[in-house]
């Protein structure tokens, strides 16, 4: 698996619903992404996504049921790096001011908190 090089923009979107949902099928994740896809487009672009070993399927009755081939913690972690690797020259202090420093929503002082206690643990290891 390509650990998301090589997706299309629609193929990310089709496998962050999958990821979000857990496990869904082409009709659920259509109607997830609301923007008025085709079932057969859905269908296509999901083949695609098992083709490059993103996501598989399994037979609930007549139709089939999508899931993530990575665990969400596994996916999330790589995504993760390649956007620190992409967009904050590799470096974790950039990305980590980057994210204090979001206005939507701002961060609690209570998420503040945490943050300081997760720090003060890696600091002990």
């Amino acid at each position: 698996m390509n650990g998301g090089q090589n997706l299309s923009r629609r193929e990310r979107q089709l496998l962050d619903i999958v990821y979000k949902m857990e496990q869904a099928s082409a009709k659920q994740i259509m109607e997830a992404l609301n923007d008025g896809s085709s079932y057969s487009t859905v269908r296509t672009l999901l083949r695609k996504l098992m083709e490059k070993g993103h996501i598989k399927h399994r037979e609930s009755g007549l139709k089939y049921i999508y899931s993530p081939v990575l665990r969400r913690k596994t996916a999330s972690k790589r995504a993760l790096q390649r956007v620190v690797s992409t967009f904050f020259d590799d470096s974790p202090l950039l990305a980590v001011n980057s994210l204090l420093e979001m206005q939507k929503g701002g961060i609690s002082e209570q998420e503040l908190q945490e943050i300081e206690a997760l720090i003060e643990k890696k600091k002990q290891r």
